[in-house]
């Protein structure tokens, strides 16, 4: 029987896998965003910091898309949010004055560094409660299905 999804009409194995995976990934994401909650963060605007901390120096609007993985419409937007939190400021490129940067600020450093720690913790935590899972065998089903 397949609790998580009952109506779907299939008792395969393999069916109530993928519908778990993704129900253990909706999970895992309204985890992680419960945990960067009380620091004012969500996952993209922890993201967004962490990729500023990572590179050491302000980043254009366009590399931190990159790095980030996303379109450059939606960065614009989240920089927007980052920016009315006082999480970073843009700045000018002085070699190219057409060219936006953005900069973390000292708060937004401090949350960027308090969001890791209790992302850190849940990770943790979840290590926990996987200790004595074959990951091998998890980390090949994944492959088979090109989640990695």
């Amino acid at each position: 029987m397949n609790r998580i999804f009952p109506n779907i009409g299939s008792e395969r194995p393999t069916d109530r896998l993928m519908f778990s995976l993704v129900h253990a990934a909706h999970e895992l994401e309204r985890r992680y965003e419960e945990a960067l909650a009380p620091e004012g963060l969500t996952g993209p605007k922890f993201g967004a910091l962490s990729k500023l901390v990572q590179a050491g120096a302000s980043l254009s609007l366009g590399e931190l898309a990159d790095r980030l993985t996303c379109v450059r419409s939606n960065i614009t937007q989240l920089v927007d949010r980052l920016e009315a939190d006082g999480f970073v400021v843009r700045t000018v490129d002085q070699a190219d004055r057409r060219t936006v940067r953005a900069a973390i600020t000292e708060l937004g450093l401090a949350r960027q560094i308090a969001g890791a720690k209790r992302v850190e913790a849940l990770l943790e935590e979840l290590s926990a409660a996987l200790s004595g899972i074959d990951l091998d065998a998890f980390w090949r089903m994944l492959d088979a299905i090109g989640a990695v």
